[in-house]
């Protein structure tokens, strides 16, 4: 089964000082239209080389557009025995709804 969490969920982890790591696997492209500052780039077509930049310890967010890729690489991450991981359901795009709504949305 798929764990998720809300936008909103995320934001108040963060801001509670829980210690999450954010990664987003969206194009660089549009990490130039919005961005979160604390989430760390791995677009999703690397994600299978890079499973050692991801903690086993911990919560890991993963996030992209509107929660579709990001959904794929929690679902294989989950597979590869990582047992942390959470979707961010929406992606960035229900955070600038829910959260903040300064960024861009596309």
């Amino acid at each position: 089964m798929l764990k998720e969490l809300t936008p909103q969920e995320v934001h108040e982890r963060l801001t509670n000082g829980e210690p999450l790591t954010v990664i987003d696997v969206r194009e660089s492209w549009e990490l130039a239209i919005c961005r979160l500052e604390r989430a760390q780039h791995i677009p999703m077509g690397e994600i299978p080389e890079a499973p050692d930049r991801i903690p086993r310890q911990g919560t890991v967010v993963i996030m992209c557009h509107k929660g579709g890729r990001s959904a794929q690489v929690t679902r294989w991450l989950t597979e590869q025995g990582f047992t942390n991981v959470y979707n961010m359901a929406g992606g960035i795009d229900r955070w600038a709804v829910e959260v903040d709504p300064s960024l861009a949305r596309y």
